[in-house]
């Protein structure tokens, strides 16, 4: 298969709301695919290449001297062994080996290829085609039940495999596809709802348990054989010890186990969600300590607990894991689970999962059968500058520079601005429209890819919090913004001030 058939989908996939008309799109390009090519084209369309993290960023890859050829024959082979070779590059001089790989290969791709390519590498795809539109794609090419596909991607943990096995094996083969020890499970995902007796209202009777600012964990053990992975299942084993240390007293030999991770300060509470992230990217240090907290388990010595309802494994898990266990209540109750909500807030935490106690674990799925509720917190900031924007934003200044206001100039000019962060979310067709339309005669300078504005235009962002970044003046970014609306009522001397976003800083 060769690029060029890639590209040609990818944009009929961003160019279509409709979810079937992706789907058809997609099968139609899994369908010609061989057998030795699905991994590839499966990382590929999901961003995420099948080699993993390839040591290149974004402006290694946009900063290339190559000129593109007009007509590509670049075929899904010849990138898969370039993709090889810059995992494989590492020691004195890798950068520029890098460099050399990169150039040949954007050399031999059109510029429209070189774009999919550098935005597949670095996770930056956003077509649409994402893992469930994806697997409903592998189901219509290969003839396969939906159902039997979607459990074994769950259970295999990877979707590429899973192509394979469904287009180029038998029903037999996809359908024997089960939980493993020591393979990593794609993650049951929450719904949201906006408060504690919404989700109840959804879920029925429920596990109501804390919400933690951490990450997620799964821990299988067999013996004293354990492994830690994240919720990308990625393997962190060797970053955690202190947490195989506990896994390995649990009253168990083999387990299956889902939870979270976070540090603790001082005081009993928990520590910024950077911060115990950085242990999953760094050597160890015992200055820094991770606490696990379990809520599910999806198999114990030899029992795989995935179809039973949420009520059995939660006794299971308690058998196993004891005081590790996440705090929670079961309960049909508003008034407790608001109570229950309002003890996690106050304890540092963001909220509350309102799980249904007669549901099963499904895997890799966002359902109805977790619900999860935390504050949304919005801000008043100013809009600093844009980038022009790439695919089918193309000819649109998309990515906002936000920037909250500084009254007393203590991270630069009094009345100024300092910028906490950038955002696409939550931009629609509209939107865009309007910021390419109305930014243009704000400009103060600009560089190749981004305009810079007077601090005019007031936005309404959504986050889940800020967390501490030596990027800006500030000392802080935001995490997970997104656009809510712009405010043409409010002028920038009515913006949020950075202090009000730092004091969302704990510790």
């Amino acid at each position: 298969m060769i690029l060029a058939d890639v590209v040609t989908t990818i944009e009929a996939v961003a160019a279509t709301s409709s979810r079937l008309a992706k789907i058809d799109a997609l099968a139609q390009l899994l369908a010609l695919a061989d057998a030795a090519e699905l991994p590839t084209l499966v990382g590929l369309l999901l961003a995420s290449p099948r080699q993993g993290r390839l040591g290149v960023g974004w402006r290694g890859l946009t900063t290339l001297d190559v000129s593109h050829v007009d007509a590509s024959t670049l075929a899904l082979a010849d990138i898969d062994a370039a993709f090889d070779e810059l995992v494989a590059t590492s020691g004195s001089g890798a950068a520029a080996a890098r460099t050399g790989v990169l150039t040949s290969l954007a050399s031999r791709a059109t510029a429209a290829e070189w774009d999919f390519l550098t935005r597949a590498m670095i996770g930056e795809l956003r077509t649409g085609a994402l893992s469930g539109v994806l697997l409903d794609a592998i189901a219509k090419a290969s003839d396969r039940p939906v159902a039997s596909v979607r459990r074994a991607a769950m259970l295999s943990g990877d979707l590429g495999e899973t192509a394979v096995l469904a287009l180029a094996g038998t029903a037999a083969e996809l359908e024997a596809v089960g939980l493993q020890v020591g393979r990593p499970v794609l993650p049951m995902l929450a719904s949201t709802a906006a408060t504690p007796t919404a989700a109840l209202e959804i879920t029925g009777r429920a596990s109501v348990e804390y919400k933690l600012d951490g990450a997620r964990i799964q821990v299988h053990r067999h013996g004293d054989d354990v492994s830690v992975y994240t919720r990308s299942l990625a393997d962190i084993t060797h970053r955690v010890p202190e947490i195989v240390e506990i896994v390995r007293t649990l009253p168990a030999h083999d387990l299956i186990l889902d939870g979270e991770t976070l540090s603790l300060d001082e005081d009993g509470g928990p520590r910024p969600f950077q911060e115990t992230m950085s242990r999953f990217g760094a050597d160890v240090s015992r200055d820094l300590v991770l606490r696990p907290w379990f809520f599910d388990v999806l198999h114990v010595d030899g029992r795989d607990l995935l179809d039973d309802p949420l009520s059995t494994r939660l006794i299971e898990l308690q058998k196993v894991v004891g005081e590790w266990r996440m705090p929670g209540i079961v309960t049909d109750d508003p008034a407790a689970a608001e109570q229950l909500s309002r003890d996690a807030l106050a304890a540092g935490h963001e909220g509350v999962l309102v799980k249904g106690v007669d549901a099963p674990y499904s895997a890799g799925r966002r359902g109805k059968s977790w619900v999860k509720v935390k504050p949304v917190l919005t801000y008043d900031l100013v809009v600093l500058a844009a980038e022009w924007g790439s695919g089918r934003r193309q000819g649109w200044l998309s990515n906002i520079h936000l920037g909250a206001l500084d009254p007393d100039g203590e991270f630069g000019e009094p009345g100024g601005f300092v910028m906490v962060g950038k955002t696409f979310k939550g931009l629609t067709d509209e939107l865009l429209r309007w910021q390419t339309e109305n930014f243009p005669p704000l400009e103060t300078r600009r560089t190749q890819n981004t305009v810079f504005l007077r601090p005019e235009f007031v936005v309404e962002i959504a986050i889940d919090g800020v967390q501490r970044s030596p990027r800006y003046p500030g000392g802080i970014a935001l995490r997970f913004a997104r656009v809510k609306a712009y405010r043409a009522d409010k002028t920038p001397s009515g913006a949020d001030t950075i202090q009000t976003l730092r004091a969302l800083l704990r510790g």
